[in-house]
């Protein structure tokens, strides 16, 4: 009782499209109305010290699923730290043109603008992979967007930066991520391009970085700010990130973690620079860079990139040519690939074990953009999405969606052989939704015969329709 009557304190009304809107602080308000649109939606989140009588800081946020709310849940604690306000659409999403989604997330864009005192100079947008990528395409087609923070993507599209108009790109990535080599590499692009950004690092794989790393983030784009004389520049903040950039670099190197610990000096020196002179920052670095540890640790990682993009190589050419030719034959081959990998993961050696849980991610996310390229066609192969299917199960072994498409599939062209085949094996990974087994489509004959019904008895100790008794 007492959290709701705090909570009804809490809230916040506006006057919104001639409604009366009520916001409450601290917690993610979900399903608002966006002006222009009645059936568009966003959610938004004020930090507790939010009022009206102040500009604010926004990172709108972009999930290409329409997941909005749970995209902002990982950085509430981010933005009442640094008291950013959050918005985030209900309707971008990745099965609608990029145009399209320009619209929606500018019809956003404006609701929040008008609905809320906004720092037009402090307005930044952001999202996890694919929802990244279009944020990182939104400052070429709406004005006024300072900076983008993309977990686990690259810049979508370099080509069309343009230095008259450039905005602070913010990546972080996991160093197990399969995309962190393209996001290393988009960072050398930008710097040639003199664009400023930064790139953060943590030990993770193709995930939302840890809170401290998205809060970390938001505090430079606060600093990015401040060295514009975009607001007022405070001393404390400035000194409380340089102080905590030391301890953080310090405490990477006491766990063994140079190259991490390098990152952060990085990124502060880079953030520092226009605020003061931080030689201690850049003497730290030096000797750094000089440890024998250091330079051991850099030779192993540039010798596992080099082997990363031979074995990349080798995945892109094979798969594309078993698609073209149906090569079930070769799905052993791909099979002692994945155990190759397993392998790796037991490695005691730190390096392989990264350069394994990336080249897996890269073959999951090539097969299944060749899955979305093949499905999309005018005329469908189905033979060679059947090819695909079979693959994705020795890549992805615990993702039932892909046996149950080949059961279907092979009852289709009544291949019953080859639909029991894997019907057993979707089973022994712990496979028990009955009810979407007996309604699989293509299955109608398949379904109903002492076999199929025999195994599911097997495996879930029940069947639907009952087995002759001999």
């Amino acid at each position: 009782m007492i959290k709701k009557i705090l909570l009804f304190f809490l809230v916040l009304p506006l006057v919104c499209f001639s409604q009366q809107l009520k916001i409450a602080k601290g917690i993610i308000n979900d399903s608002l109305a966006i002006k222009g649109d009645s059936l568009e939606t966003m959610s938004l989140y004020l930090p507790t010290k939010f009022n009206m009588s102040k500009a604010w800081p926004v990172l709108f946020l972009f999930d290409m699923n329409g997941n909005s709310k749970k995209t902002m849940s990982m950085f509430t604690v981010a933005a009442e730290e640094e008291g950013y306000i959050l918005a985030s659409s209900n309707n971008v999403r990745d099965t609608v043109s990029l145009s399209e989604n320009v619209l929606i997330a500018n019809r956003m864009l404006n609701t929040v603008y008008e609905i809320l005192p906004i720092h037009k100079e402090q307005s930044y947008v952001g999202g996890i992979g694919d929802g990244g990528r279009f944020a990182s395409l939104l400052p070429t087609f709406i004005r006024d967007i300072s900076g983008v923070l993309s977990c686990g993507a690259a810049v979508a599209n370099t080509e069309v930066l343009v230095r008259k108009n450039p905005f602070y790109f913010i990546g972080i990535a996991g160093r197990s991520d399969y995309n962190y080599r393209e996001i290393m590499q988009s960072k050398e692009v930008l710097d040639g391009l003199k664009f400023p950004n930064l790139l953060i690092v943590f030990e993770g794989e193709h995930q939302w970085a840890p809170k401290d790393e998205l809060t970390r983030a938001l505090r430079s784009f606060t600093l990015s700010a401040m060295a514009k004389g975009n607001i007022m520049k405070n001393d404390s903040i400035t000194e409380h990130y340089f102080e905590n950039s030391l301890i953080k670099a310090n405490n990477l190197l006491a766990k063994d973690k140079p190259l991490l610990a390098e990152n952060v000096l990085d990124n502060a020196i880079a953030v520092y620079n226009p605020l003061g002179n931080w030689d201690s920052l850049k003497t730290s670095r030096k000797i750094l860079r000089r440890s024998k540890i250091y330079r051991a640790k850099k030779r192993f990682e540039r010798n596992y990139f080099l082997k990363e993009t031979l074995t990349k190589e080798d995945y892109g050419y094979y798969l594309e040519e078993d698609i073209l030719t149906y090569n079930y034959n070769n799905l052993g081959w791909w099979n002692f690939q994945m155990s190759e990998l397993d392998k790796m993961d037991k490695s005691q050696n730190e390096f392989e074990q990264r350069m394994s849980s990336r080249l897996r991610g890269f073959l999951n996310a090539l097969i299944s953009d060749s899955i979305n390229l093949i499905a999309t066609d005018k005329e469908i192969d189905l033979e060679a999405l059947n090819f695909l299917y079979m693959l994705k199960t020795i890549t992805e072994p615990q993702n039932h969606e892909y046996y149950l498409k080949i059961i279907s599939y092979s009852a289709l062209i009544e291949d019953y052989g080859t639909a029991m085949f894997y019907l057993e094996e979707l089973l022994k990974t712990g496979y028990n939704n009955t009810n979407e087994l007996y309604d699989l489509e293509h299955t109608a004959l398949l379904r109903i015969t002492p076999e199929f019904n025999a195994l599911v008895a097997k495996y879930l100790n029940d069947s639907r329709y009952e087995i002759p008794k001999e």
